[in-house]
């Protein structure tokens, strides 16, 4: 790489997140290798993420804030502040898109004269099925929310809503996975439970998760009308959801979703 080489997209932070956007834009060929660097403290996590895609790496984050037409920031929220308070004049009239869960646009615009937007992501962005929600900053251009929807939308389903929003969007798209995780694991414990053996148990939880969502997601179809096709009155469906029912598993998911909105709400004010 030359020292004058500018890159299209730059990641300061290219952790679990920010690496599965990375890979995920990779798979998609939305770009070639070399129009993307990524700067990544961790020595392991920044060779293996070169291994894997051929970006650029470094460990210099002013490199990134340098070399980038486009910056996305992929630190810990904590770090967030501190990092652009160290870059701002390296960053000074870019577009900079925050990954972080927490950090408001209007903190990051009292520190550096950037446009700043945020897009809250997941990690099955790292083979194109991120559910992304983004938010434009006051200083955002038609032509920087466009850029972000194209880029997202490379690696999945992209919304636009507005920043107030986007502590939802974190619950449910960025923490999310976890809670589906959850669901698998338990629809693999209760095969197992009834004879299945570990290994069948999950292989067909899982199927059966990423068969519903795929017929739902095509199909169009309301939760409700798909499960009326499943349900036979006084049959073996009909017996599990009652069960779900009475043990509040829907209450449940609604309140993971309130208390993971909550928390990110909380590090926003933390944040500040």
């Amino acid at each position: 790489m030359s020292a004058s080489q500018i890159h299209r997209l730059g990641f300061i932070g290219a952790g679990k997140l920010a690496g599965s956007v990375i890979r995920g834009l990779m798979r998609a060929k939305f770009c070639p290798p070399t129009e993307i660097i990524a700067s990544e403290p961790n020595e392991q996590t920044r060779a293996a993420l070169q291994k894997e895609t051929a970006v650029s790496v470094t460990a210099d984050n002013a490199e990134v804030a340098e070399k980038a037409e486009v910056v996305f920031i992929g630190m810990k929220p904590a770090m967030v502040s501190p990092v652009l308070r160290e870059l701002s004049d390296e960053l000074q009239s870019k577009l900079l898109i925050s990954l972080a869960g927490g950090v408001r646009i209007s903190s990051m615009e009292k520190i550096a004269d950037a446009r700043f937007m945020r897009a809250l992501t997941n990690t099955p962005s790292a083979i194109c099925r991120a559910a992304t929600g983004i938010a434009r900053g006051s200083r955002s251009t038609t032509e920087d929310v466009d850029l972000a929807k194209k880029i997202f939308g490379a690696i999945g389903v992209v919304v636009e809503v507005e920043e107030e929003q986007i502590d939802a969007v974190t619950a449910l798209s960025g923490s999310g996975p976890a809670f589906v995780y959850t669901v698998i694991e338990a629809l693999a414990a209760g095969g197992t439970k009834m004879g299945l053996s570990d290994n069948v148990a999950l292989e067909l939880a899982t199927q059966t998760a990423l068969g519903a969502a795929a017929l739902m997601q095509e199909s169009k179809m309301s939760p409700e009308g798909l499960q009326k096709m499943v349900v036979t009155p006084g049959g073996t469906t009909a017996a599990g959801l009652a069960v779900m029912e009475k043990l509040g598993t829907s209450e449940s998911l609604i309140a993971a979703i309130e208390a993971a909105t909550k928390r990110g709400q909380e590090m926003a004010e933390e944040n500040q």
